[in-house]
């Protein structure tokens, strides 16, 4: 006779029960071990992808794209790696949306090389951007760790209003309103990274491959946002 396995939120309460005693041990079980490990392999891999295409776009001088064309191709391949995310063909998908997006970045790393300060800045951000997703994937994996589904909703509202103001600041030329943007795309990024990853350790997610969209999406846009802002206070942006 077979054990009964527990339902999420009573294996989640025996989980934070096993580690009341001691708030700094990690809640991650064999399965979510897995899960976790796949999904931390997977952007590892479109990670160091995108970013060679980001370089190689920067450095061949490929066009940047605009921005109704950058968005269409970003959510068009996240709706095709969301459709094919349970076949084989679900990687390649993730990787044409990395790869994508490491293009859509190649020109802004381009110009921001072409600055005296510029190389500094890059390295500034990436390193700031790689301290903050390993700090917080850290502490959400501990037991101490603040709830993050109950802003799961706060997130997901954040995103868009987001994005609005991102279109908005765009078509309008609005600088100081996309510097604005910046700032709170480094907040709610920061968050996304928390309740992913707390999301994975805790059984909320799943899959490895949405996991590792939701990451990279984060990471990207963490990255970019912080170079934004170092440009802007180290005097390399208007």
């Amino acid at each position: 006779m077979t054990s009964r396995p527990l339902s999420q939120p009573a294996a989640q309460a025996g989980r934070d029960a096993r580690h009341a005693a001691n708030p700094g041990d990690t809640l991650v079980s064999t399965a979510d071990h897995a899960l976790l490990r796949n999904t931390f392999r997977l952007l590892s891999m479109t990670l160091f992808f995108s970013a060679a295409v980001a370089v190689t776009s920067a450095t061949m001088g490929w066009p940047r794209l605009g921005i109704w064309l950058t968005l269409g191709g970003f959510f068009g391949l996240l709706m095709l790696t969301s459709a094919l995310r349970n076949s084989i063909w679900g990687l390649a998908a993730v990787f044409a949306l990395t790869g994508f997006m490491g293009y859509s970045l190649g020109p802004m790393l381009d110009a921001y090389l072409a600055l005296a300060n510029g190389p500094a800045l890059i390295a500034t951000a990436a390193g700031v951007t790689g301290v903050a997703f390993f700090g917080l994937s850290f502490y959400a994996r501990t037991a101490a760790a603040t709830d993050m589904s109950r802003y799961g909703s706060f997130l997901f509202v954040g995103m868009r209003a987001l994005l609005g103001l991102s279109i908005a600041a765009y078509v309008f030329s609005l600088s100081m309103l996309a510097l604005a943007v910046s700032a709170i795309a480094v907040l709610l990024m920061c968050g996304l990274i928390l309740f992913e990853v707390q999301r994975i350790v805790r059984g909320g997610e799943t899959h490895y491959i949405m996991a590792t969209v939701t990451l990279f999406v984060a990471i990207f846009n963490l990255f970019s946002s912080l170079l934004h802002l170092f440009g802007f206070f180290a005097g390399a942006e208007g």
